[in-house]
């Protein structure tokens, strides 16, 4: 099975992972997402982990620990022992002081329990109540601690990316990874530094919202009663690409995909996926979510598809000209 090292870290992980922030359990992921009872997300788990995913991306922020405790459950249902599998969370710095870290770390290992943190990250860049550098060094006490295997951060640009891997480095830790939105229609990595300074420094990609809240499916595409029934925060987040402009600009991209589906036996998502985490190289990963088991084996799926060079170009192109306002 293909795996990948996520930067200089001791990790290897699947190229597909499983995001986890539908586990959540409501609050105020229920403006985006619906909420699914602990059977469904065992089975989620379950079918991932049988279709060769081999980590799970969830973070303290979903659900206020509800996700990892959702995750953890259903990883023990199905039998997975600690270090069977990849566990990847985040710490959210929003009202806090870096000080928290060393000191809550302990209620994301009970949350998790029994699996270790393999990946702790620092869930977005802005606090107003300790530094970066501050927050990075309290990483690195929790790592050297032995509480985790690798240090991570989340939405960092070019500039900040370059400036957390400094301040790691400094402590003697490599920085290994950078998880943002990345997908077919949104490409900003390779405008704002993101793409440059992962591949300079050896920095992992984790692409979350990989199919562009399921833009990318083509679920939507000739079918108005599916975008009228979605949850209002979905639509917010998708910055106009559900509108009736945004849809007739990526049709073409979506007509591509199916079309190249047609030729693996596949679907348009698992197109858009392959396409994700083949045409960057190694650098990214992914973490597509799943509100049903199907979608777990789906994503997963995506896999064993290696598409041609010709066909990489296409959709680049077809992208490109998607994104374009």
């Amino acid at each position: 099975m293909e795996t990948r090292r996520l930067g200089r870290s001791d990790i290897r992980v699947s190229p597909i992972g499983l995001g986890c922030m539908q586990f959540s359990g409501g609050g105020m992921a229920s403006l985006a997402i619906r909420r699914i009872g602990q059977d469904t997300v065992d089975q989620i788990v379950a079918t991932a982990l049988a279709a060769g995913v081999t980590w799970f991306d969830t973070a303290e922020m979903y659900g206020r620990g509800r996700s990892e405790r959702a995750l953890a459950a259903a990883l023990r249902a199905a039998g997975r022992e600690p270090g069977d599998v990849v566990v990847a969370t985040k710490w959210l710095p929003t009202g806090r002081f870096a000080g928290n870290i060393p000191r809550s770390i302990e209620h994301r290992l009970r949350a998790l329990d029994p699996y270790p943190i393999d990946l702790y990250q620092i869930h977005e860049p802005f606090s107003s109540l300790s530094s970066m550098p501050a927050q990075l060094r309290a990483m690195a006490t929790v790592l050297r601690a032995g509480r985790i295997r690798a240090v991570g951060v989340s939405n960092f640009d070019g500039r900040r990316l370059r400036a957390a891997h400094r301040v790691l480095r400094d402590e003697g830790i490599a920085l290994a990874s950078n998880q943002v939105q990345i997908n077919l229609v949104h490409r900003a990595i390779e405008n704002n530094g993101v793409l440059d300074a992962a591949r300079d420094l050896d920095i992992g990609l984790i692409a979350y919202s990989p199919l562009a809240g399921g833009l990318l499916t083509g679920r939507y595409h000739g079918a108005p009663d599916e975008v009228a029934a979605m949850r209002p925060g979905r639509r917010y987040t998708g910055r106009g690409t559900f509108s009736a402009a945004g849809l007739a600009r990526t049709q073409p991209l979506i007509t591509e995909l199916r079309a190249i589906a047609e030729e693996y036996d596949a679907t348009p998502g698992q197109v858009a996926l392959s396409w994700l985490v083949r045409y960057y190289g190694d650098t990214v990963v992914a973490i597509p979510g799943a509100s049903k088991p199907r979608h777990a084996a789906e994503a997963a799926g995506a896999m064993r598809i290696r598409l041609a060079g010709d066909e990489l170009a296409r959709l680049d192109q077809l992208s490109r000209a998607a994104t374009r306002s």
